[in-house]
């Protein structure tokens, strides 16, 4: 009986040492967590100081919910960002029957655009033909601005495509004006009427304005609250997207494979990551502003990140403003890899 006694308070001894263990091991795991919570917290606002301007983050953790941000709630101009919910209203319509990817659109002379378009580029001649998916292709991959247009006025116009986003809960982002009046408004010159447009026209147009407009232009710009949106509300954008909330499997994935293919900003989010990392994103530049948003797909099945960078009022070179979005980006890359799951005391 002795004995026994003797055992069972051994027993009883060597759970409440492993209990204490236990307890120890992880309020230091939860410790460590908080301290490369507060490192990554660091780390983003160093970047900013790199960037030279005002940067917005969001990020999300899509399978656990861990999210960081940096002046996550601030309106910023998208640029070409806003390209994503373009091609999100113009999905819905295929998928709805609406529209088909198939339908082939003849290009008129007033259709095309300056800046970023391969088809103003080798396509000027009239005549040229395409389909509604050769577009959403170039718009997403090559940033086309001729295609993006078009694609616009096919999606229902700048009203449907905001309404779009309000059906799916997402308050805080605006599609206003087609890429014309973005490059307009940006670079300080006035359009003439749309019967008047040509390719010669607007880039004479674009070309002519002096320094000090363009200036001035661009500081309005920045402040108009039309084409903006938060960082959170492009995350949630994003995160509605990865998981087919409002688009059907096959257009759902269409989005995904030409935005895994976008040739733009390499030096943005996929900057400092590996090359063989799958990187789905759109990005934006314009005036001074540089952007890119995303989804990131972790190794070992563990996990995809929704992120969404943004820097205004930034006098620093491009060069610079990307090398602080690639910093941020592989910040927050390295830290949900090297922290899949969350601590046992998170909470959604």
């Amino acid at each position: 009986m002795r004995i026994k006694l003797i055992w069972s308070a051994i027993l009883i001894g060597l759970f409440f040492c492993s209990a204490h263990l236990l307890a120890s091991e992880i309020k230091e795991k939860a410790y460590l967590e908080d301290r490369a919570f507060k490192n990554l917290e660091g780390e983003i606002q160093r970047a900013e100081h790199l960037a030279g301007g005002i940067v917005g983050v969001s990020a999300l953790h899509l399978e656990t919910g861990r999210k960081i941000g940096l002046n996550a709630q601030e309106r910023f101009p998208m640029a070409s960002v806003y390209k994503i919910p373009i091609a999100v209203q113009l999905l819905r319509r295929v998928d709805q029957g609406e529209l088909s990817l198939d339908k082939m659109i003849n290009i008129q002379a007033n259709d095309l655009r300056p800046g970023s378009s391969l088809i103003s580029s080798y396509l000027s001649s009239p005549g040229v033909t395409l389909s509604v998916r050769n577009l959403l292709e170039l718009m997403l991959v090559a940033s086309d601005n001729t295609a993006t247009d078009i694609l616009l006025r096919l999606a229902g116009g700048p009203q449907t495509v905001t309404a779009r986003l309000r059906d799916m809960g997402i308050l805080d982002m605006d599609v206003s004006r087609p890429t014309i009046n973005l490059i307009a408004d940006a670079t300080g010159f006035i359009l003439p009427a749309e019967k008047e447009w040509n390719l010669d026209l607007l880039k004479k147009l674009h070309d002519q304005v002096p320094p000090e407009i363009q200036k001035a232009a661009a500081e309005r710009f920045v402040n108009d609250t039309r084409d903006t949106t938060t960082p959170a509300a492009m995350v949630q954008l994003l995160k509605s997207i990865y998981q087919g909330e409002f688009l059907k499997g096959k257009t759902k994935n269409l989005l995904w494979d030409m935005m895994s293919r976008c040739q733009t900003g390499r030096s943005r989010i996929k900057g400092f990551l590996l090359p063989e990392t799958v990187v789905a994103h759109k990005t934006g530049t314009i005036a001074g502003i540089t952007n890119d948003a995303g989804l990131i797909k972790l190794p070992n099945n563990d996990g995809t990140i929704a992120l969404a960078i943004f820097i205004k009022l930034s006098a620093k070179d491009i060069s610079d403003r990307e090398r602080a979005i690639a910093h941020i980006s592989r910040t927050i890359y390295d830290y949900f890899l090297f922290h899949p799951y969350p601590p046992a005391n998170f909470a959604k």
